[in-house]
C-alpha cells in the first residue's frame, strides 16, 4: 500500500467510524517523518510530493543502520531500496532481513513483492555504449523496475560500432524516455537524441583513459551537445537517471489525465 493509499484508508476508517480520531492522530505521529535511533529521520512523505519513495544511500552506513532503516520502511511502501551495496555488505544484510533481494550488478539490495508488475504509463529504454558501462546501466534499469516502469535494455551498441545502434533502431522507437548511459568521450547520447523522438537522459560514467578524468570527459561532451532534448545527471549517476525518466513519463501521463478531465467536463 502507497502512502496515499494508507492516508486514504486512514481518513475512511475515521469517517465510518471504524478508528477513532485518538487512534489515528497516533498512526498520524509518525506520517510526515519518523526518526530511526539517533541517526535517521525517514521521510514518509516523499512518496506523497513526488510519487517515489524514500530510497536508502548504502555508503557510509553501518550494515545495523540500514536494517532499522529498512525495517522502519517496509510498512509504509510496497518496496524498500537500498543503492550502492557491495556484496559483502548484501551478504551480512540478508542474514539479518533473509527476504531481501539483491541485484549485484546495480548494487541494489530490495524489500519487494515476488512479482514486479509495471504499474506506471510508457517504457523507459536503457542504452549503453559499452559492456563496461553495466553497473552504472543496470542501478538506472534495477531503479526504475521497482520503481514500477517498464524498462527496454540495449547494451554495447557506442560508437566504435555504430552499425549496432542502428540494427536496434526498434527499442529507440519503443522507448518514451532513453537513458543513454557512456564513458569514454561519451558521444552515444548525441547520436541517439538524433536518432530517438522522445527525451534523453544521458550517464557519464567513470569508464575510460587517464585523460577521461574519472568521468569528466564525457560529462563535457554531453553538456555540450548539439542535439536537442539532452538532459545530464552526474557522473554514474544511474539511479538519479532513472528517478528523472521516471518524472517525465509520471508527468506525461499527468497531463493526459488533465486533458481527459477537461475534456469530459466540456458540454
Amino acid at each position: 500500500m502507497t502512502q496515499s493509499e494508507a492516508l486514504q484508508s486512514l481518513l475512511e476508517a475515521v469517517a465510518q467510524g471504524q478508528v477513532s480520531p485518538e487512534a489515528a492522530l497516533g498512526k498520524l505521529r509518525h506520517f510526515a517523518f519518523e526518526p530511526v535511533q539517533d541517526f535517521a529521520k525517514i521521510d514518509h512523505h516523499r512518496s506523497l510530493r513526488t510519487g517515489f519513495p524514500e530510497v536508502i544511500w548504502g555508503p557510509g552506513k553501518t550494515v545495523d543502520q540500514i536494517v532499522h532503516i529498512m525495517q522502519a520502511l517496509r510498512d509504509r511502501t510496497p518496496v524498500v531500496m537500498a543503492t550502492r551495496i557491495e556484496p559483502d555488505k548484501a551478504r551480512q544484510l540478508r542474514a539479518a532481513l533473509p527476504e531481501l533481494m539483491y541485484y549485484d550488478m546495480a548494487r541494489i539490495c530490495a524489500l519487494q513483492p515476488l512479482t514486479l508488475t509495471p504499474h506506471h504509463p510508457g517504457a523507459i529504454g536503457i542504452v549503453t555504449a559499452g559492456t563496461a558501462d553495466l553497473p552504472v546501466a543496470e542501478e538506472a534499469a534495477v531503479t526504475a523496475e521497482l520503481s514500477g516502469f517498464r524498462v527496454l535494455r540495449l547494451w554495447d551498441v557506442g560508437v566504435a560500432g555504430i552499425h549496432r545502434l542502428l540494427h536496434h533502431r526498434d527499442v529507440l522507437d519503443q522507448a518514451d524516455v532513453l537513458i543513454v548511459v557512456a564513458g569514454m568521450e561519451g558521444a552515444l547520447p548525441s547520436v541517439v537524441a538524433g536518432l530517438g523522438n522522445g527525451p534523453v537522459v544521458a550517464v557519464p560514467t567513470s569508464i575510460g583513459y587517464g585523460s577521461s578524468f574519472g568521468g569528466l570527459a564525457p560529462l563535457l561532451t554531453m553538456l555540450n551537445s548539439c542535439a536537442a532534448g539532452i538532459g545530464v545527471v552526474n557522473i554514474d549517476n544511474g539511479f538519479g537517471a532513472a528517478m528523472l525518466a521516471g518524472q517525465i513519463l509520471r508527468t506525461a501521463a499527468r497531463l493526459c489525465d488533465r486533458q481527459t478531465s477537461e475534456r469530459d467536463r466540456t458540454p
